[in-house]
């Protein structure tokens, strides 16, 4: 994947925006981070992501998943783009999306999708 690829997926969902964090590429709702590009090591940021579960995807997926000392303490793993698949990274989007995003807009997504 490019973030190219990362902007598409993401601005399909409600209120989210092209936007920088850390001087970097960026999708936001309203202000709020949903993910970023670290430019260091062409990986995303990936927030709201349990220890236990950061662990697990590590050990499954280690050329996809990694984290750095720097992301240790906080809920976060970090995606090598080249090696993301879209369908890997959509639940992702979609979890941290529905905690930043207005529970209307959060309401009104689910119900478009049980219509589909």
């Amino acid at each position: 994947m490019t973030w190219d690829d990362v902007l598409a997926m993401g601005l399909k969902l409600p209120n989210v925006e092209a936007a920088t964090s850390y001087g970097t590429p960026a999708l936001k709702v309203r202000g709020k981070l949903v993910t970023r590009l670290r430019a260091e090591d062409d990986s995303l940021v990936l927030h709201s992501m349990p220890a236990d579960e950061r662990e697990m995807l590590i050990a499954v997926n280690p050329q996809v998943f990694h984290v750095t000392t720097h992301y240790l303490g906080h809920p976060t793993v970090l995606a090598r783009l080249a090696a993301l698949e879209p369908e890997g990274l959509w639940p992702f989007l979609i979890r941290r999306w529905r905690e930043v995003a207005p529970k209307r807009a959060v309401i009104s997504f689910d119900a478009a999708q049980a219509k589909s």
